[in-house]
């Protein structure tokens, strides 16, 4: 897991530059560089990544395009949801915010003090979706809450299955497991797995006020989320 905490009192100093986050290959495990190379929703950091990842990742990418396509439908019967879009936001948000979001579910989690709460609980984040907004303002946070990780998995055992993937992999490499987080909005929901590494590896601070941080990022349309650990030599950043 990427170390994330918050810059949360410091303004930004420019506009927040547009960007979709940095994602890892499920291959390679090469990370995103958008200055240079950006990776396609339904693919990897090359050609034969993507061509390798295809028998594993067939079965949940249909799926989340059959989502898509049932989300739409039933967006285009219902006055409630007149965003046809809601689907694509929602994504472009989870990816955009990655960070922040891995960062609250470390924190609302314990997961320093108590590791093994990443194997039974999840964070569920619900959002109120303005989609006449700009794009880094279309959501604000409407509550959080720490849910049975069942509560994700049960529903749907296609998501269960990717999940699982995940743990082992990332046991295998000396982490604990997965986290997961659920992203909701009008219907739709986003699952967002992290991989997260050992604690004694993740120096940055713990924080309570994690659910005041997340609105704040959010809400005020600000994509710095930057690593902060407090050490002998004070508060480091980077």
């Amino acid at each position: 897991m990427a170390p994330a905490a918050a810059n949360y009192y410091s303004a930004p100093t420019h506009p927040a530059p547009k960007q979709r986050g940095y994602r890892i290959c499920d291959t390679c495990g090469a990370a995103e560089n958008p200055s240079i190379q950006k990776f396609r929703y339904c693919g990897g950091c090359s050609p034969e990544c993507q061509k390798s990842h295809w028998p594993s990742h067939k079965t949940i990418c249909q799926h989340t395009a059959a989502q898509v396509s049932g989300a739409k439908k039933q967006q285009a019967m219902s006055a409630a949801c007149p965003d046809e879009n809601l689907v694509k936001h929602l994504r472009k948000f989870t990816s955009t915010h990655s960070a922040l979001l891995g960062w609250a579910g470390f924190q609302a989690l314990q997961l320093k003090r108590l590791p093994a709460n990443i194997r039974q609980n999840a964070l569920l984040i619900e959002l109120s979706h303005n989609p006449r907004a700009e794009p880094l303002y279309r959501f604000s946070v409407a509550g959080t809450h720490i849910v049975p990780r069942s509560y994700v998995t049960s529903h749907d055992p296609l998501v269960a299955a990717d999940i699982d993937r995940r743990e082992e992999r990332c046991r295998r490499s000396g982490g604990i497991g997965t986290l997961v987080i659920l992203v909701q909005c009008g219907g739709i929901s986003q699952v967002m797995p992290v991989e997260v590494d050992p604690p004694s590896k993740i120096t940055w601070d713990l924080r309570d006020d994690w659910p005041q941080v997340l609105r704040h990022f959010v809400e005020s349309g600000r994509t710095d989320f930057k690593p902060v650990s407090t050490t002998a030599r004070g508060v480091v950043y980077g």
